[in-house]
């Protein structure tokens, strides 16, 4: 009986030993909670079956290589660079400006 009022008292055991259990009881509290996060993101991820069998990873490498071919017959040293409106311009006005300058170079 006695040294249930001591215990009682001690402040250590009144305060400390609830933020203690609150610590360690939240750690893995959240520990859990991060898990199902975790498991939720990879089921998001999983494709399709109908999308998955189009995209094949085989087929990309050979896609790269068809897309060089092409990049290869472009002649890249005949290209201008034209600047598109900033957005406060106007479209029109400045696509006409644009081509009019053109048009003076040529």
């Amino acid at each position: 009986m006695f040294t249930l009022k001591a215990l009682r008292k001690n402040k250590t055991v009144r305060y400390g030993v609830p933020m203690l259990l609150l610590v360690v009881g939240g750690s893995f509290g959240l520990k859990e909670f991060t898990q199902i996060r975790y498991d939720a993101q990879k089921i998001r991820k999983k494709l399709d079956p109908a999308l998955e069998a189009k995209v094949n990873v085989e087929r990309q490498s050979v896609m790269l290589e068809e897309e060089y071919e092409k990049m290869k017959e472009l002649n890249l040293e005949e290209w201008k660079n034209i600047r598109g409106p900033r957005p406060w311009e106007d479209s029109r006005e400045y696509q006409e400006q644009q081509r009019s300058r053109l048009e003076k170079e040529d």
